[in-house]
Formats: structure tokens, C-alpha cells, sequence
């Protein structure tokens, strides 16, 4: 019998009569790295809601941080000490799901299971509660639609404000890269440069280049989800949508522009060299961001010598990297008469 740990979560809803508490409950406990898909599907078999893996030494000095990329297989299922979370509804019996899993797989039971009550609560709110206005440099503001009043605050008064929600494509400006890219464009377009932004997600950037005065935008992404949300999010301020472009990966190859942005992950950066770097009109510039500091040297490897990277940079850990595509040499034969 393992050492069970019972929690209560506090409930917002008052309990009826003889009934249970509305919400749910948490199973967690720890495994083995080798156990850890096992475990999970298994859960999932007997009628868990979900099961969710994460590092049984995270916010210690023994976390062991875990990066995929996209296209790949993730590194590991797991961690060598992963905690395993099954959400289950209220009135199953938690350990009698965990022994019967552990008898389908052959496997002994955790010795140590903690189950807590997740309480039935405003769940729009708390999410919103996540997501505060954020001011980037001297110019911009991006902040949640209910929290559109932000701009209006003193000390927000003369920043461009940008209005976005967070959904199902990446960018609210909160992630280390997307603030790295932002600050960047916070500090570098003034007004009628040309801009890319590949691999656009929400389109903040996009739509912050548009909002700093970009004369054109064109943002690219290979998710359609990417470039609904881009549309959506465009529009939502306008008139960053009359200067925006929405295009898929599989359109026509624009022409070169001043400024390519590329907020990605290090492998599809190295992959996307060679069409990032024609994307770049000769003295024009490469923003590189989604690269983890010991990646850099790698990533800037890729677009050498036809565009010299440098970090420009640096956030928890991420940096960005930019430099300018060169002008192409004139031989002194083509210079003869």
C-alpha cells in the first residue's frame, strides 16, 4: 500500500447535501524515466482526463531542463525522476485506478502518491489574471484586450500600444524571444522599412513593426492556426491590417525586404538559412531569435559569410542574434567601361 498524501484544495462552490465537491481530483506521483510512458497511457486506458509529465527536481539545483524542436522527437519521454499528474474526475477512487494500473502493466505501485481536490473555479479569470500589460523599451506596450485601459496610465502615455490575446499560436510578448525580437524592433524601425516576419504565430511582430511605422509587412508562417491569428490579431489594431501581408510558407517567395525576422527554434533556423538569407535585400538586416545562448555559435555558423550574425542580446538564457547582409563586391572588370 503506498504512503498516501491527501490535500484539500479549497472549494468555491458550496457542497450540496451528501454529495461530493464539484471539481476534480489530482493523482501525482513519482517514476522512473523507463516507466514514464508506460505509466501514462496506461492512466489514460483506465479513464484518467490527462496526465501531465514534468521534472520531479524541477526549481532545484538537480533540474535537468528538457528542449524539443519542432518536427523531432522530443529528447525524453520524461526525466530520470519524472512526477507523473493524472487528473480524474470526482468520484472515482484514485487508488483503486492506481492498482488496478499497476496490475495491467506489471508494475509495482509508487510508494509515495499525493491526491488533492481540484476545486470547480473561474477558470477564464485566472487565466487572465496570467497576462498583464507589458511595456517593451521606450515605444510599445502589448497588453490583453481587458486590460486595454492600460495605455491610458500615465506612465504608459505616448507607447504604441499593441492589443493581443493569448491563443493557440505563440507570441504575447511574455516568452524571453518574442521580447528579445520586440526590443529589437522597438529600437530599430523609425518608419518606411520593409519587413518579414517568418514564422509570424500570433503576428505580434508582425504587427509591431506595422504599429512603429513599417511601410510594409509581411508575415509567413506554415501553421494556417498561425496565420488566422495573425489575421485576427491585425486586425484588432488597426491599421497594422491594411499594412500587414498574410502569406503561407507554400506562396510565392516574396521579394528581398530591410528587415527578416525569424522568432523560431535553433533547428529550423539552420534549416532555413539559405531562403531567410535571399529574403534579406543586399545592406539589409537578419533578426534571429528562439536560440538558447550555447546554440548561438552553431545557428550563426549557418549564415556565414553570406550574413555575419552576432548576438546582439541576451534574456534568461535566450539570446538574438542580427547582422546585415553585405553588399555584393564589384570586380574591377565589371567597372571598366
Amino acid at each position: 500500500m503506498p504512503n498516501v498524501v491527501v490535500t484539500e484544495a479549497v472549494v468555491t462552490d458550496e457542497k450540496a447535501a451528501g454529495s461530493m465537491p464539484l471539481g476534480w481530483q489530482e493523482l501525482s506521483f513519482e517514476i522512473p524515466l523507463p516507466m514514464v510512458e508506460i505509466w501514462s497511457d496506461a492512466l489514460l486506458e483506465a479513464g484518467a482526463l490527462s496526465v501531465d509529465a514534468q521534472d520531479a527536481d524541477a526549481d532545484s539545483i538537480d533540474e535537468v531542463p528538457l528542449y524539443g524542436e519542432p518536427g523531432l522527437m522530443p529528447p525524453a519521454p520524461g526525466w530520470e525522476r519524472t512526477r507523473l499528474t493524472a487528473l480524474m474526475v470526482a468520484h472515482c477512487d484514485p487508488l483503486a485506478v492506481l492498482n488496478d494500473v499497476a496490475d495491467a502493466i506489471a508494475s509495482p505501485p509508487p510508494g509515495r502518491v499525493n491526491i488533492r481536490w481540484v476545486a470547480e473555479q473561474d477558470w477564464v479569470r485566472l487565466t487572465q489574471a496570467q497576462f498583464e500589460p507589458i511595456p517593451i523599451g521606450e515605444r510599445l506596450l502589448i497588453t490583453p484586450s481587458w486590460h486595454a485601459d492600460a495605455a491610458q496610465a500615465p506612465n504608459n502615455r505616448g507607447r504604441l500600444c499593441i492589443e493581443l490575446d493569448p491563443g493557440l499560436a505563440f507570441g504575447t510578448g511574455s516568452h524571453p524571444t518574442t521580447r528579445l525580437c520586440l526590443e529589437w524592433l522597438e529600437r530599430h524601425i523609425h518608419g518606411e522599412e520593409s519587413v518579414i516576419d517568418y514564422g509570424c504565430g500570433s503576428g505580434i511582430l508582425a504587427i509591431a513593426a506595422a504599429r512603429l511605422g513599417a511601410q510594409s509587412v509581411i508575415a509567413i508562417d506554415i501553421d494556417a492556426q498561425a496565420l488566422i491569428s495573425t489575421q485576427a490579431n491585425a486586425q484588432a489594431n488597426p491599421p497594422t491590417d491594411q499594412v500587414i501581408e498574410i502569406r503561407s510558407t507554400e506562396d510565392p517567395r516574396p521579394e528581398a525586404v530591410d528587415v527578416v525576422v525569424a522568432n523560431i527554434l535553433s533547428m529550423p533556423l539552420k534549416l532555413l538559412a539559405p531562403v531567410l538569407i535571399d529574403l534579406v535585400r543586399a545592406g539589409g538586416t537578419l533578426v534571429l531569435s528562439g536560440v538558447l545562448e550555447r546554440q548561438a555559435a552553431e545557428v550563426a555558423s549557418a549564415y556565414a559569410p553570406r550574413v555575419p550574425l552576432t548576438v546582439v542580446a541576451e534574456r534568461d538564457g535566450w539570446v538574438c542574434l542580427a547582422g546585415h547582409r553585405p553588399f555584393p563586391s564589384i570586380s574591377t572588370e565589371t567597372q571598366r567601361p
